[in-house]
């Protein structure tokens, strides 16, 4: 198993460029006073990007125009802790159904809660969502606000895949017959594919693709091996990062490399390698509480090149983990010297990575490498 290696600091101030190993990281402020904004999504044809407020609003960001007024038609959501409004994904025929897919959370009358995803269809102006339509609950609603996870995407192949936290109920993350702690792949309708690992077996949710994780924060499609890679939050300690494999078992809470918050050992663990288990690619002894991700693939950086980005909350940084094939070569840390903790991170069409700060005044940055 690959430590993380030496991380090599590199701060930046907005339009302000910054040595690392040569180069020079640049770091524009676009916009500020979004309310712990979670995740992006950039609209085809340079029509602006959509951000999504944990506190339920759906906004769209143009260069010229800056932040929209709350877009409306978005669902209800249950803002607290981790809840809320929280991923946001074009549907792959987006340029003709105008499809958004949207997830958040809801709670039931005993202030329970549960992740959900469903999609809407976008108005021609992106000023409205209608027809929302909701396609998977967590069903038992089992949060108290914590491990809600909810992260999707899309393959090339247009299934959707949503990660699903445990609910901070470890155990379900072994427990076929709940969506806690699970992978999931779905058709673009939302129905089930019938490849799927636990179709037809007794006592399983046949959506379920892999299991035994803790709270994914991080979903994205390598765009070299078209495999979905998966970012965790561990307990204390034990973050990873995977490749989820059909019907794998990815051994939270029985294996995983940190301890309870406590500092003792986490009570269902066996070790960090446990049979029948899967090792993560990555992990980390100290944790980063790594968030949203995703692979650079533009000609842009080239130094950038064959790069897995990933934010960090808890170390307030943007990592960069070096890839040769599946297995990471080198990591290091930007943005440190800001200070901020970082949700979400994207390639956009331009070639820069665009980040979104999750604070009461969040931001949204561009980032990229001077000439």
């Amino acid at each position: 198993m690959i430590r993380p290696l030496i991380s090599l600091a590199a701060g930046a101030a907005m339009l302000v460029t910054t040595p690392l190993l040569a180069v020079q990281v640049t770091v524009q402020q676009l916009q500020d006073k979004l309310d712990h904004p979670w995740a992006l999504a950039f609209l085809p044809d340079n029509k602006g990007l959509l951000i999504t407020e944990r506190s339920g609003a759906l906004r769209l960001w143009l260069p010229d125009k800056g932040v929209s007024a709350p877009i409306s038609g978005v669902p209800e959501v249950w803002r607290e802790r981790q809840g809320g409004l929280l991923d946001v994904a074009l549907a792959p025929d987006f340029a003709q159904s105008r499809r958004l897919w949207l997830s958040y959370t809801e709670a039931d009358n005993q202030g329970r809660a549960g992740a959900v995803v469903g999609y809407g269809k976008l108005s021609a102006d992106s000023h409205q969502l209608s027809d929302f339509n909701v396609v998977l609950r967590q069903e038992p609603k089992l949060s108290g606000g914590a491990n809600l996870g909810t992260r999707i995407a899309f393959d090339r192949q247009g299934y959707l895949w949503i990660a699903f936290g445990d609910n901070f109920q470890a155990q379900t993350a072994q427990q076929l017959d709940k969506l806690q702690g699970k992978l999931v792949r779905l058709n673009t309708d939302g129905s089930v594919p019938q490849d799927n690992p636990f179709v037809g077996q007794r006592n399983a949710r046949p959506e379920i693709w892999a299991f035994g994780l803790r709270n994914p924060q991080g979903l994205a499609l390598n765009p070299w091996t078209q495999q979905i890679w998966e970012s965790e939050h561990g307990p204390r300690g034990g973050d990873e990062v995977n490749i989820p494999q059909k019907g794998k078992n990815y051994g939270w809470p029985i294996a995983t490399w940190g301890v309870d918050y406590s500092g003792e050992k986490v009570p269902q663990a066996q070790g960090g390698e446990v049979a029948g288990t899967e090792q993560p690619v990555y992990w980390w002894k100290k944790s980063p509480a790594v968030s949203g991700m995703a692979f650079y693939n533009s000609a842009r950086f080239q130094p950038w090149k064959n790069s897995l980005f990933i934010g960090a909350l808890k170390e307030k940084s943007l990592i960069r983990l070096s890839l040769n094939g599946e297995r990471v070569t080198g990591e290091e840390r930007l943005l440190q010297d800001r200070g901020e903790r970082i949700r979400d991170v994207r390639q956009g069409p331009d070639g820069y990575l665009y980040v979104l700060t999750d604070e009461r005044n969040g931001k949204l940055l561009k980032v990229g490498l001077a000439p």
